[in-house]
């Protein structure tokens, strides 16, 4: 069972001991976005800006991986405050097709570099 890692400058560079994806057989692991843009590096404004930059870039992971988001099986998402939560299924809507992933969603006190919303997901490519 041999991994391979997934990288892509259509996404963030990794800021930290991580990869910005590893598929594993069938199996394809994004790392943890946050709404930062890859060309400049720096976090988007505002909560709409950063979810929309979020899926942007785990989509971009999907595709260096050759896959979509359609592959996405389980997505779990990280939001500083829940009353955003209805923007990101609004949003999310938009990005994944039915039927919709697993997902969890949760409420956290703090994110890198001061982020509203994180999403990480697993993908099934076999």
């Amino acid at each position: 069972m041999g991994k391979t890692i997934i990288a892509t400058d259509k996404a963030p560079a990794a800021i930290g001991t991580y990869s910005q994806a590893v598929k594993v057989e069938n199996t394809v692991y994004l790392s943890g976005q946050i709404g930062l843009d890859p060309a400049t590096g720096n976090l988007v404004d505002g909560i709409d800006a950063q979810i929309v930059r979020v899926f942007e870039n785990l989509k971009a992971l999907a595709e260096a991986a050759g896959a979509s988001l359609g592959h996405t099986v389980k997505l779990n998402v990280y939001l500083t405050d829940l009353a955003n939560f209805a923007k990101v299924n609004e949003t999310m809507a938009r990005y994944f097709p039915q039927p919709y992933p697993a997902r969890a969603a949760l409420g956290i006190s703090a994110l890198p570099k001061g982020a509203l919303v994180e999403a990480d997901a697993v993908l099934y490519v076999g």
